[in-house]
């Protein structure tokens, strides 16, 4: 064979391509679910704590991320345990056996995106727990102005619909 035999190109091409489209033609998902901590069923989160708990641990120490971006209380802090969690489910789909080959890199580019969020998720944290007054929106919120906003934001002053394609002014 010379370096351009198209024939043997051909085979090694569809060799490659048929490992892809086993993979494709399966339904069995990449990796785990995503965690949605506000719907998940109680008898459901002992388990999903202790993963969460287990990849942190393990990535912090791996990656070496500092207290200040990962503080020790970082499951006291909802944006950072949903951020972990986002991480933790992305790492497990990124090194799943049926990846392609790129999962690493783009693992670790959505690592280098998420580092800032973490950062700002759990400040303030880095020699011990700073509790935070929880936002509440129980009186936050007047409901006829709230009410009054949704009718007038939605109210298409001064324009007329005619057709689909049309507007007509008042």
């Amino acid at each position: 064979m010379n370096e351009y035999d198209p024939e043997e190109i051909e085979r090694l091409v569809a060799a490659e391509l048929a490992g892809f489209h086993a993979r494709s033609d399966t339904s069995q998902p990449i990796g785990l679910h995503a965690v949605d901590w506000r719907q998940m069923p109680d008898q459901d989160a002992p388990r999903e704590w202790a993963d969460l708990r287990d990849w942190v641990e393990w990535f912090t120490v791996r990656y070496d991320i500092p207290v200040s971006v990962v503080p020790n209380c970082w499951w006291k802090h909802g944006a950072l345990v949903e951020e972990l969690s986002a991480l933790h489910v992305a790492h497990l789909a990124a090194f799943d056996s049926s990846d392609a080959g790129f999962g690493a890199i783009g693992w670790h580019e959505r690592l280098a995106l998420a580092t800032p969020r973490l950062s700002r998720a759990g400040a303030g944290c880095a020699s011990g727990h700073s509790g935070t007054r929880a936002r509440s929106w129980s009186s936050a919120t007047d409901e006829q102005e709230w009410d009054a906003w949704v009718s007038e934001t939605h109210a298409h002053r001064g324009v007329t619909v005619a057709s689909p394609d049309r507007k007509e002014e008042r």
